[in-house]
């Protein structure tokens, strides 16, 4: 082989070489490069769990009005002693630790809370309290007389007389189905309102379907 062919053949295996190695170098560098001092930074000094930080506020309905027998859960953030399920009595009021009695029925859920910060600021550094309607017991009608199941039954939204009777199971034998009433007080008057239930299946006396307030009574003879 000449000279100038051997120095020529060695040089182009010299700069294979150096291009398979380059490579190698520039691969096993990259995960270097793609690791930025913020990615670092964050490997070390993870982001705060989701339980550390403040509970967001709880859905209700802004307009419903507590009554006596309803059930609340109260929850003040932090503090579990103060925490509880518990119903109204019948005079309205709840007990809560260090607030002794205070006024629930009349008010929103949001309106308790409220009153319930305002009292517990003078105990808790910045409570945070929630109030949830668990059961709704205040809001009810009755179903008695000649029905299969008569008694109490939770008044739903926009329910008429035709639901209420199909809440109670229907009627007996011996019901009197032309001759049902609903009686409604109102600040101590009485008034009642003639409901026949075959008419009213037949489309013939729709207004008599009427919506039902709370406290209501359904009396089927």
């Amino acid at each position: 082989m000449k000279p100038s062919n051997y120095l020529t053949n060695a040089f182009r295996a010299s700069r294979r070489n150096f291009g398979t190695l380059g490579l190698l170098l520039l691969l096993a560098g990259t995960p270097l490069a793609a690791q930025s001092p913020a990615s670092a930074n964050a490997q070390q000094n993870p982001p705060a769990s989701p339980a550390s930080a403040a509970p967001p506020a709880a859905a209700a309905d802004s307009s419903y009005v507590i009554g006596p027998d309803d059930v609340l859960d109260i929850s003040v953030w932090k503090e579990p002693d103060l925490s509880r399920s518990l119903p109204v009595r019948p005079d309205g009021k709840i007990s809560l630790p260090l607030v002794s009695d205070v006024q629930a029925a009349g008010k929103t859920p949001s309106e308790l809370a409220a009153t319930l910060t305002t009292l517990l600021k003078a105990y808790v550094n910045d409570p945070q309290v929630t109030v949830i309607v668990t059961q709704i017991n205040s809001r009810r009608v009755y179903v008695v007389g000649e029905v299969a199941r008569p008694g109490a039954f939770p008044l739903l939204p926009d329910m008429t007389v035709l639901q209420a009777l199909a809440s109670a199971g229907g009627f007996t034998p011996f019901a009197n189905t032309k001759k049902i009433h609903i009686v409604r007080t109102v600040n101590g008057h009485e008034t009642q309102f003639p409901f026949d239930y075959h008419e009213v299946l037949k489309g013939s006396k729709p207004a008599e379907n009427i919506q039902l307030l709370a406290g209501d009574e359904i009396v089927v003879p």
